[in-house]
């Protein structure tokens, strides 16, 4: 199907935040380190763009296998993230999931994702993008009971 409209669109990415929960009861949040600019090299929530075919949770999904090699069945949403100039590329909005997952399962970086890594949420990277406001919104929820 091919559109032609008068007004710019938005473009649409979906994150997904895993938490994995250590025996010793500690929590860890999965990143990437980013392969390509913007933010190369800076540490970041699995994601990307929506495929046009595909809803965001199913989006989020994907990305989180494409980038990490980990599949996880549900996620809960977040919330849409839509500040202006919250990437630099272009227009972007960001639909955004949370998953648990027992213990810290073995991921590798793959796709755009140099690198993907485990880490404690009490010690986490400077975030790229605005992924430490999309952090404390799902603590907030997950603190809350809010799936």
């Amino acid at each position: 199907m091919n559109y032609t409209y008068r007004y710019p669109h938005p473009a649409v990415a979906a994150d997904c935040l895993v938490f994995g929960h250590a025996d010793n009861g500690e929590t860890y949040l999965l990143l990437i380190q980013r392969k390509n600019e913007p933010y190369k090299g800076q540490w970041a929530f699995p994601g990307g763009f929506m495929n046009i075919d595909e809803t965001a949770d199913d989006a989020a999904r994907r990305e989180l296998k494409e980038e990490t090699g980990l599949s996880v069945d549900k996620v809960h949403q977040i919330g849409v993230f839509t500040t202006v100039d919250r990437d630099p590329r272009e227009r972007v909005l960001s639909i955004s999931f949370w998953t648990d997952v027992e213990g810290t399962p073995e991921v590798a970086g793959a796709d755009d994702a140099k690198k993907a890594q485990w880490f404690p949420l009490s010690d986490l990277p400077v975030l790229a993008f605005d992924h430490a406001e999309i952090l404390r919104r799902a603590l907030y929820l997950k603190e809350k009971g809010v799936e």
